[in-house]
């Protein structure tokens, strides 16, 4: 076999891939919340002693957030529970 040649001053392949390009990095001056809510998909269930699907489930509604509880689909034991907290705090009006 040949090795492959080279071109000088070609670094890519014309028609099937563009020139290397660089990412744009996010303006500082808004930092963006990429992990504004996260739900979990898989989580181990003590019950069925394996990683099981999960079902998300509304439990308390709070001043500070709602609370959320996890159950496994397969044989409904919870499996976690999370807080979501909202971005602007709800605010009393008193008369």
């Amino acid at each position: 076999m040949f090795p492959p040649t080279r071109r000088p001053g070609k670094q890519w392949i014309p028609g099937v891939a563009g020139p290397p390009q660089r990412r744009q990095r996010p303006s500082t001056n808004a930092p963006q919340d990429q992990f504004g809510s996260l739900n979990a998909s898989l989580l181990f269930c003590p019950r069925c002693r394996a990683a099981t699907p999960t079902r998300e489930r509304l439990l308390l509604v709070l001043p500070t957030g709602n609370l959320y509880e996890y159950l496994c689909i397969h044989c409904g034991t919870s499996t976690g529970s999370k807080t979501d907290h909202p971005a602007n705090p709800p605010q009393i009006v008193a008369p």
